[in-house]
């Protein structure tokens, strides 16, 4: 069972398996999902490519684009045998070119077509599969339109929905926009774990630190944070501990950097260039002395010749030089005790 106390969302161009491999340094237990995948890329395409992870990533979902039943269904069961914890359905985003597809939030439209799509794929899988949407989309944004479409996919089988708490504008806003315009409503989505008790309700958007996500699971299920993580990773830290109980500590962040160097040189090894991995973790030392050298070596390292895995310390002992410097313990950023 998978517990999704606390989710990375699906992030196109970042939640690579290089991302999560990092982030999942970081926290044992927080929920990681791939970036979105589209059925057409799935079943005529490269699976490996957008399939392939490695195996202390579990908990783990497969992010699916696309409204055809029987296609969603044969993507599913490549998701479920290439060992995926979960299938997760694209129904937030309101990018043109997803909508062109005919999927993405634009889906809120038709209920019953995704109730079709979530009944394909639970009839073809036996792991988890689940919605992630926004609260309503252009004019469309009524509560009882919400829990329309709430029942008719759970009717056909979602016990788990991931709700962006905006809604979508399909035409005059870029996704970014769209990210940010249109207004956050917390409240409606605690009021539809109010109205739908029997349903894991997890929501998103806008939440930017563990003390934010313990308020919100006062009200939902589970919580799910986008970008925010990536850019400083290391609110997830505490999480294992804070959020899913765990007594384990966590590696601090120069523990992290010794970690991914195997890492970093097994991709190497395969002919991977360097800053497939570099490019995510440059927020590793958000908010501490000697960032900003840490993201210049990364960044201007990879470009050099023979840049190989012992980049990572180069950078990281420009940490600890400036730490040196400031005459501040070693920074493990460790958050305090939580009084819950």
């Amino acid at each position: 069972m998978i517990v999704r106390r606390l989710c990375i969302a699906p992030m196109l161009d970042w939640t690579d398996r290089y991302c999560r491999y990092f982030l999942r340094l970081i926290s044992k237990h927080v929920v990681l999902y791939t970036e979105m995948v589209t059925t057409g890329a799935l079943l005529h395409g490269n699976r490996a490519r957008f399939l392939d992870f490695d195996p202390t990533e579990h908990p783990l979902a497969l992010q699916l684009g696309g409204s055809d039943p029987q296609a969603l269904a044969e993507s599913a069961k490549l998701g479920s045998h290439w060992g995926y914890d979960e299938i997760n359905l694209n129904v937030g985003c309101p990018s043109d070119r997803v909508q062109s597809g005919r999927f993405g939030a634009c889906l809120m439209m038709t209920p019953g077509a995704v109730g079709d799509c979530v009944k394909a794929m639970r009839d073809s899988v036996t792991i988890d599969v689940t919605v992630k949407h926004r609260i309503g989309v252009d004019e469309r944004d009524s509560y009882q339109e919400l829990c329309d479409f709430v029942g008719t996919v759970s009717d056909a089988g979602c016990r788990t929905f991931i709700v962006h708490a905006r809604k979508a504008w399909l035409q005059g806003l870029s996704p970014k926009q769209n990210r940010e315009i249109p207004p956050l409503s917390y409240g409606t989505v605690h009021n539809l774990k109010h109205d739908f008790p029997d349903l894991e309700i997890i929501i998103n958007g806008g939440i930017t630190n563990l003390e934010q996500v313990g308020e919100q699971l006062q009200q939902v299920n589970g919580v799910m944070i986008g970008r925010e993580a990536y850019h400083n990773p290391w609110i997830l830290a505490e999480a294992d501990r804070l959020i899913f109980g765990q007594s384990d500590s966590p590696l601090t962040r120069h523990q992290v950097v010794e970690s991914l160097i195997p890492f970093v040189e097994h991709e190497l090894s395969k002919g991977t260039p360097i800053n497939r991995v570099t490019r995510h973790i440059l927020g590793l030392f958000q908010g501490q002395p000697g960032a900003r050298k840490w993201r210049r070596v990364l960044s201007e390292g990879v470009h050099l010749a023979g840049a190989d895995a012992q980049l990572l310390r180069k950078a990281a002992a420009q940490v600890t030089e400036a730490v040196n410097r400031c005459g501040k313990p070693h920074p493990t950023s460790r958050l305090p005790v939580s009084s819950q």
